[in-house]
C-alpha cells in the first residue's frame, strides 16, 4: 500500500513538473515572439526615418544604401526565426560584412592600418561565409 502511495505521489508531481513546464515554454515563446515583433516594426521604423533623412537632403550615397540593406537583413533574419524558428547561420554574417563596409566608407579617411584591420576583418568574414555556404550544400540531407 506504500508502494502504491508512492507511485500515485510521483504520478502528481510528474503532471504538476509537465504543466509548470509547459507554462514556462509558453511564456518564453511569447517573449520570444514579441521581442521578434519588436525587432521588426523597429527595423521599419529606423527605415522610414532614414527615408526621410535622405528625402529631406536630397543626397543618397552608398553608405546609406548599405544601412538600408542592414535593416533589410535584419527584417529578414527576424522573418525567417519567426516562420521556421531557425535563422541561417550566414544571416549574422552577412549583416556583419555589410556594416563592416558601411564603416569603410565613412571612415574612408582613417589610418591605413585601420582601414587595413577593417578590410581584414570583411575577408575573414567572407571566407566564414563561404565556408559555411559550402558546409550547408556540401551537408545538407537530401
Amino acid at each position: 500500500m506504500s508502494q502504491d502511495k508512492d507511485s500515485s505521489y510521483s504520478s502528481k508531481s510528474s503532471k504538476f513538473i509537465d504543466r509548470f513546464d509547459d507554462v514556462v515554454l509558453g511564456m518564453f515563446a511569447f517573449a520570444e515572439r514579441g521581442l521578434l515583433l519588436l525587432i521588426g516594426v523597429l527595423a521599419i521604423v529606423a527605415v522610414a526615418f532614414e527615408l526621410a533623412g535622405l528625402a529631406k537632403t536630397g543626397d543618397i550615397n552608398l553608405a546609406d544604401l548599405l544601412l538600408l540593406f542592414i535593416y533589410l537583413e535584419v527584417l529578414g533574419m527576424a522573418y525567417a526565426y519567426y516562420s521556421t524558428h531557425s535563422v541561417p547561420v550566414t544571416l549574422p554574417v552577412l549583416i556583419a560584412i555589410t556594416g563592416i563596409t558601411r564603416l569603410i566608407l565613412l571612415s574612408k579617411d582613417s589610418e591605413p592600418t585601420q582601414l587595413m584591420y577593417e578590410a581584414g576583418a570583411v575577408l575573414l568574414l567572407a571566407i566564414a561565409y563561404g565556408a559555411l555556404t559550402w558546409a550547408s550544400h556540401q551537408f545538407s540531407r537530401k
